[in-house]
């Protein structure tokens, strides 16, 4: 009897403790709420992760529906207090204080454990600005150049591929861009020095980590998240290979003929005393994981961008029609001439159409930070300590701009010069020091594609209901993936001399 009554009193003891715990950890969410908008009550742990996961465009709008009087919510996400950010202006103070002492940009909300502690992302400061001056040759005239003749050959070799596979019937696109979006960052990021054995070992990897992206961070063996985090490692490893690769071809004088050229040339400068070893950010594992940055932030980022163009373009055949107009103004696909980097720039509302599809559909909605202190957000909130924050710029960008929720691309023009006028709220790019250092390189993508799919391709959108509702994989596409029929619209496919 005793034994029971001891059973009994240790069981109301440990229910009576879950209970206190569980209480204590809703009272210290109170205590960072204080009078912020966000739910009253909280799932103990787990928070918004269910709902998150689940339903992530629906939980973010709910988010933005709160934010809506103040310009930011709060909400409680796997044992962390966090913070939606909606307006532009309060976006821009995360953005302009990344710094020890007030935020860090993480990239994802358990990014640290994912990208590795030496992350591009994670720096600040002195060291953050010497690595972008090393990192600026990657994107100068002539290496832009040189990338868009690789990022034609690539399109073109896909588009050919896609009418041939589409036999009069509705296909998704969403994996089909991706595949090539893939392809076109190994090519133009390490061109020679990836075999084909290797790239397909390297496109497994990759869909490794991204569904560890969308993944809760159970980091235990067998679970998405830790298998990610090994592919992550692999993944850096193969890059770093590339990277001694290339830095060997520098040394002895070879022109550069993709991204880690340029940079290894500039390293070669860089490291040519006697103190080399000394200097940081010039190892083949560092340089290998920074690569592992721009990948990922080109791949995924890209392929939404692309999607939504196919998207709107077709929904908005006007639009359409004046892209296919000027881009025959300065190129004909019957030349077998490359378009070339003077004739991007002057295709002037193309280029707008591009910019326009980033703002209407920023691929990559929200820049998770972490607050390193207390920082004061507003005259009456102060963000505690350790809290994930997560700007909008998928918010920012429907803010300001004329009649914002219209795709409208002529709100670019030289006339209206809206992206000027409202260039606090273009916030796809992001803003202050981590700023996106390859957004032009990425615009060149898309207005590649966007010139080169129209003229080349008759394609027309398989509607059904919702079909062009957003869903996160982890950037924002189409809900159908992009259903599409598509045919060949040119007399025939120019042929690059470099295919």
């Amino acid at each position: 009897m005793g034994s029971l009554l001891s059973s009994s009193s240790l069981t109301q003891f440990l229910v009576a403790f879950i209970a206190f715990l569980l209480l204590i950890e809703q009272l210290i969410y109170w205590k960072k709420k204080r009078q912020a908008p966000g739910p009253l009550f909280v799932l103990p742990f787990l928070g918004c992760a269910i709902s998150l996961v689940r339903q992530p465009t629906k939980f973010w709008e709910v988010q933005a529906d709160l934010s809506s009087r103040f310009g930011f919510s709060t909400n409680y996400l796997i044992g962390r207090f966090m913070v939606f950010i909606r307006s532009s202006e309060l976006s821009h103070l995360i953005f302009h204080n990344v710094r020890p002492d007030a935020f860090m940009l993480v990239g994802h909300p358990f990014g640290k454990k994912l990208f590795g502690e030496h992350n591009l992302i994670y720096m600040f400061g002195q060291d953050h600005k010497s690595l972008r001056g090393l990192i600026a040759p990657n994107f100068t005239p002539k290496a832009l150049s040189t990338y868009i003749s690789l990022q034609q050959t690539i399109i073109l070799k896909h588009l050919k591929k896609w009418v041939n596979m589409a036999d009069s019937k509705p296909m998704s696109l969403r994996l089909l861009v991706r595949e090539m979006n893939l392809e076109t960052s190994q090519t133009v990021f390490v061109g020679p020095y990836l075999d084909d054995k290797a790239r397909v070992e390297f496109n497994g990897e990759y869909n490794l980590f991204n569904v560890g992206l969308m993944s809760l961070p159970i980091d235990l063996p067998g679970f998405s998240f830790r298998i990610a985090r090994s592919a992550v490692e692999r993944l850096i490893n193969t890059l770093s290979l590339c990277t001694k690769q290339s830095k060997a071809k520098m040394v002895v004088g070879q022109e550069p003929s993709c991204l880690i050229d340029f940079w290894m040339q500039e390293i070669v400068k860089y490291t040519a005393d006697d103190k080399a070893a000394e200097k940081p950010h010039t190892s083949d594992g560092q340089i290998g994981g920074h690569l592992f940055d721009f990948l990922f932030a080109a791949q995924d980022a890209s392929t939404s961008s692309l999607l939504w163009a196919i998207t709107l373009l077709e929904s908005h055949p006007d639009v359409l029609s004046r892209v296919r107009s000027e881009v025959l103004n300065f190129w004909s696909p019957e030349s077998d001439e490359m378009i070339t980097a003077d004739q991007i720039r002057e295709m002037k509302y193309t280029q707008a159409v591009a910019r326009e599809v980033i703002r209407y559909r920023a691929p990559a909605t929200l820049v998770p930070h972490i607050a390193m202190e207390d920082f004061p957000l507003t005259d009456w909130y102060t963000i505690p300590k350790g809290t994930i924050v997560f700007p909008s710029v998928f918010e920012s960008s429907f803010q300001g701009f004329t009649d914002g929720y219209r795709f409208d691309p002529d709100r670019f023009s030289e006339e209206r010069q809206e992206d000027q006028v409202y260039k606090r709220n273009f916030l796809a790019f992001g803003a202050g020091p981590h700023q996106c250092v390859g957004q032009r390189y990425a615009l060149n993508h898309l207005v590649l594609f966007i010139a080169m799919f129209s003229t080349l391709i008759d394609f027309k959108r398989h509607r059904t209901d919702g079909c062009d509702d957003i869903v996160y994989y982890p950037t924002i596409c189409p809900k159908d993936g992009c259903l599409v029929y598509l045919s060949k619209r040119c007399t025939r496919y120019p042929n690059f001399s470099s295919e």
